[in-house]
């Protein structure tokens, strides 16, 4: 267990998503090992500077846990199986979308060393752990909480009663707000993919279910709990996950390992904004690297840090 730099008077407290009120983490002696894990990038693109705020607020969170005498081990994903990367990869007239993506991880990784945020222990991608996921949807199928249509595995909302505890959201209100996608054959339109069939020009690998790919959600609950254990302690992300992407993460873990594992702490942060709506890369935003050029790493890190985590920020020279 590390030295602290500084000793606390008071237990470290963290607001908690999930219950809307902070919590106790504990203190070093109780508990000296804090694993966490981040909801990274989906890498199709460059990162703009909206993309950095998850990076360096959760360096600052690791650096301050260690500082007072916490062991950190902490997990940060890359999506590298995903629509928006096959979707960039046809427009750009690249063959292979994992080789697109490999590149912007590459170029990711540039951005955050940049800004000073130290490297997680470990950087998951899904293309490198498809054999795990099989084997966690498996087990979800065998529980009777997914259901095979077409080659799509799906995962059954209506057999998870815990669903929507992050967002409490209600469900027949969701009902009547989502459309059928083109996702064919769902019992229920809120139900979602844990693997997709192949389609033409996909990357794809083999199932108990056929050739096919993992659904968005599902990479998350196996790489947290794989790399972290059933239960952990921190799970961070941008607010706009909360629902879908968490609260399906949560029903599939869950429905994985036993109700009330997962995440214990649920850590949401606000975007950064530009003239009034959220920077991203589908609208006007600015390369992290264009950006760097024009800035001292330090000044667009202080930038980032400049508001509370859970405050929106705005961008402006």
């Amino acid at each position: 267990m590390p030295l602290p730099l500084f000793e606390l008077k008071d237990p470290v407290r963290i607001y908690n998503s999930m219950t809307k009120r902070d919590v106790e983490l504990g203190l070093p002696k109780d508990h000296p090992v804090v694993t966490m894990y981040l909801c990274g990038m989906t890498t199709y693109d460059f990162a703009h500077v909206g993309s950095m705020r998850s990076p360096v607020f959760f360096d600052v969170v690791r650096r301050f846990l260690k500082a007072v005498g916490y062991e950190i081990r902490f997990v940060q994903n890359f999506t590298d199986v995903d629509d928006k990367a096959i979707k960039r990869a046809a427009e750009t007239g690249v063959e292979n979308s994992l080789e697109l993506s490999q590149g912007f991880n590459r170029e990711y990784y540039r951005d955050i060393f940049t800004l000073g945020v130290q490297p997680a222990d470990y950087f998951p991608k899904v293309s490198g752990h498809i054999k795990r996921i099989v084997d966690y949807i498996q087990v979800i199928f065998d529980k009777g909480y997914a259901y095979e249509s077409e080659g799509n595995v799906y995962f059954s909302v209506k057999d998870w009663k815990p669903y929507l505890k992050l967002s409490g959201r209600n469900l027949d209100d969701l009902r009547l707000e989502t459309r059928q996608t083109e996702e064919v054959g769902k019992r229920d339109p809120l139900d979602f993919a844990l693997w997709k069939a192949q389609k033409p020009g996909e990357p794809a690998w083999e199932s108990p279910w056929g050739m096919g790919r993992p659904g968005w959600h599902i990479e998350c609950s196996m790489m947290s709990t794989g790399y972290l254990g059933d239960t952990f302690d921190i799970h961070g992300g941008g607010q706009e996950l909360r629902f879908p992407h968490h609260e399906n993460e949560i029903a599939q873990a869950e429905a994985h390992s036993g109700e009330g594992t997962f995440a214990r702490i649920w850590m949401h942060f606000e975007w950064v904004m530009f003239k009034g709506g959220k920077m991203a890369k589908s609208g006007e935003s600015f390369r992290a690297r264009d950006i760097l050029k024009e800035y001292e790493p330090e000044e667009v890190r202080m930038f980032l840090l400049s508001a509370h985590y859970r405050k929106t920020v705005d961008f402006s020279r």
